[in-house]
């Protein structure tokens, strides 16, 4: 984990039930998720397989462990799962050093929520030095902590990764809201207690109890983030 952490029960907002905000990363922040899948394409045609489009739901948010095990699997590619981690990673660090696309409304909202000083974290399943680099662009400043895929033991879809954001912040996770892009994400924020809101960016995320579903980070600001915590009080 990165950066400071606020005091423990900092508020945002006198009267608001919001105690933070976690965010996930590739695909929620960063149009990474294809990046993703590209690399993992073009690392297996080196290992002479040819992936089938319909494996990208199944990879798609999930820890590299899980993705790369299942791709391996699939295959029958001969490749550990350690050597085909270091060319995953290898590849996508490539493809982000050409350029870094933000989702709509993302910088948008990182900004309002750093201006209002609520307490925000990245919570992803890339590794932390894939994070890092990602950091550069979001801007550290925008968050009190990150937590990386590789820093707990269990990872997405385990609740692990939030609970541990929401420790390092000092606040009760029930009074987080999570911004997710995928079911896997949405899943472990829910594990953890968290609101969640999905805007799904590859496959299809229904509503659920605690779970809001929007179609563009563009609508998600903090006053939106708000009426949901309150309206859950």
């Amino acid at each position: 984990m990165t950066s400071t952490v606020p005091a423990l029960g900092t508020r945002t907002a006198e009267g608001s039930a919001l105690q933070a905000v976690l965010l996930d990363m590739d695909g929620t922040l960063v149009d990474t998720e294809g990046f993703w899948w590209d690399v993992e394409v073009e690392v297996f045609a080196g290992l002479g397989h040819t992936l089938d489009e319909s494996w990208r739901h199944v990879v798609v948010g999930g820890p590299m462990t899980r993705s790369a095990g299942f791709l391996i699997e699939a295959t029958g590619a001969a490749i550990t799962l350690a050597e085909l981690s270091v060319l995953l990673n290898e590849g996508f660090e490539e493809r982000i050093g050409h350029g870094l696309p933000l989702m709509p409304g993302a910088a948008d909202l990182l900004t309002e929520l750093h201006a209002q000083a609520v307490p925000t974290a990245l919570v992803s399943a890339s590794h932390r030095r894939i994070i890092d680099r990602v950091l550069t662009v979001l801007g550290p400043h925008h968050f009190s902590l990150s937590v990386a895929g590789d820093e707990v033991s269990r990872t997405k879809p385990y609740p692990d990764p939030y609970l541990l954001a929401a420790a390092g912040l000092g606040v009760d996770p029930a009074r987080c809201a999570v911004v997710e892009d995928t079911a896997t994400g949405v899943a472990a924020a829910e594990a953890a207690g968290c609101m969640v809101v999905a805007v799904p960016s590859v496959a299809p995320i229904a509503p659920a109890e605690r779970r809001h579903v929007v179609d563009s980070l563009e609508k998600v600001d903090l006053a939106f983030l708000r009426g949901l915590m309150t309206d859950m009080r």
